[in-house]
């Protein structure tokens, strides 16, 4: 379960990384930054020297704040409904890693020898930007940048290839058999032998564009090839879908007899 997480979480970041919008965003924090020089940099670096402090800084905290956003998305799904809230918890809890981060750059930059009494100073000050890194994370996500949008697709794979409709939808390097698809909050989660990419599609309509893919809905948030499941099992008396990657998607009882039937 916890490789399933740390797959799924490393695919989402990799996809969130290459959104163009994001590091428009980083280039103009960093920018703001430097021209402003918080917590003392100003008095203490010149233009080019501050600018590579901060780039450093928010070159390893972004990637740090946004990979735990994701991987707490991922790991609170069946505890909190809000993804929003969900992303909040875990950027929250990023602030302490990063705290590290930025006493090691401190050293680095001032040779100024890391404390504890620093570390525990550096999560109060990297909480709140951890936490604007997740906001700004989040309206990037929800500004529909992420995979393709729910206007009408020119039909750029092959009519006959199963599931075609919606594989058009998807970036040409994404484009794979069909496994599986998810529920995130207004968009869908595919997953494909070639990578997962995040469409603002609604989840009924996915499973109107996978024609001819052999798979089934196994849950109200999930849809999985067959090819894809490894086994049934039960995990603290809930039916679960084993995929084939390790990770493991619930199955509801208005599926499960079709999924026993199905899936053995």
């Amino acid at each position: 379960m916890k490789d399933g997480i740390m797959q799924s979480t490393l695919r989402e970041m990799q996809a969130f990384l290459r959104l163009r919008n994001l590091w428009v965003t980083f280039a103009a924090v960093v920018l703001l930054f430097t021209v402003t020089g918080p917590f003392g940099t100003y008095e203490h670096l010149r233009g080019l020297p501050r600018l590579a402090y901060w780039f450093t800084v928010h070159a390893l905290a972004w990637p740090t704040a946004i990979a735990f956003s994701i991987a707490g998305n991922r790991l609170l799904e069946r505890l909190i409904s809000q993804m929003f809230v969900r992303m909040m918890i875990g950027a929250a809890v990023a602030a302490l890693p990063i705290a590290i981060l930025i006493s090691l750059i401190d050293y680095a930059w001032f040779a100024k020898p890391p404390t504890l009494e620093g570390v525990a100073g550096g999560v109060l000050s990297s909480l709140p930007l951890c936490l604007i890194f997740c906001v700004i994370s989040y309206m990037t996500l929800a500004s529909g940048k992420v995979g393709t949008p729910e206007s009408p697709q020119p039909a750029i794979a092959v009519p006959e290839t199963p599931g075609a409709r919606l594989l058009a939808r998807l970036k040409p390097q994404t484009r794979g058999a069909l496994l599986h698809l998810s529920v995130q909050d207004h968009y869908t989660l595919v997953r494909t032998s070639r990578g997962s990419e995040l469409i603002l599609l609604r989840f009924s309509d996915a499973l109107r564009e996978i024609d001819g893919v052999d798979g089934l809905q196994v849950h109200r948030s999930h849809w999985v090839a067959t090819a894809f499941v490894s086994r049934l099992e039960r995990a603290d008396g809930k039916l679960v879908a084993v995929l084939e990657d390790g990770s493991e998607i619930p199955v509801s009882r208005t599926y499960a007899a079709e999924a026993r039937a199905r899936l053995g």
